[in-house]
């Protein structure tokens, strides 16, 4: 089978009301999306926002995917889309040239756009989910509790605050916090040559 019949078979099971193909389909795809989104928004935090807010919409949107386009062809244009609209609603403007969805992997400076499964990006990987994990357990509690429920729950802002009970400022300065501890330690593993081209 290959890649884009499987992702069709995926499609296929999240329209029938499979959710965790759906988790499959982001896990596949997550990293290729992120670094879309960075070379238009290039604040990490701020990235990953707008990449989580691109598969919500791609989730929400999923019963109406016919499979005439291959997924990834879709997702992208969500992604440049969903960036696009970040940008223009921070009064920023968004670049006149999007990058084609199928030259995306040939630019040089598009190294994170590939998955390159080499022992050595693996272990890149490893050491990067790691970090995170570990840096998500040491922070203090209400740190930890609002970058959890944003980054792996998927909950709004309005809802993290509802649940914790305290203002959205809050919810967002804890979450800004959280990522900024974060970045912090992943900062030294992203500047090493591993990742340089």
């Amino acid at each position: 089978m290959g890649e884009n019949e499987l992702d069709q078979a995926l499609v296929r099971r999240v329209q029938s009301g499979d959710r965790a193909a759906f988790d499959l389909l982001v896990r596949k795809y997550q990293h290729r999306i992120a670094a879309l989104i960075g070379r238009y928004v290039h604040d990490w935090s701020e990235c990953q926002d707008v990449a989580q807010d691109t598969f919500i919409r791609a989730y929400k949107a999923l019963a109406n995917f016919r499979g005439d386009a291959q997924f990834y062809t879709w997702l992208y244009r969500i992604a440049v889309n969903t960036a696009k609209n970040h940008l223009v609603a921070t009064n920023r403007r968004p670049p006149a040239d999007d990058i084609d969805a199928a030259d995306a992997v040939n630019f040089a400076g598009a190294i994170r756009l590939r998955d390159d499964d080499t022992p050595e990006h693996e272990l890149l990987r490893q050491e990067i989910e790691n970090t995170v994990a570990d840096t998500v357990a040491a922070l203090p509690e209400e740190l930890r509790v609002a970058v959890t429920l944003r980054e792996m729950d998927g909950l709004s802002y309005e809802e993290i605050a509802e649940r914790m009970q305290c203002p959205i400022g809050t919810v967002r300065s804890r979450i800004f916090r959280a990522r900024e501890a974060i970045d912090l330690k992943l900062r030294p593993l992203m500047d090493s040559e591993r990742v340089r081209p």
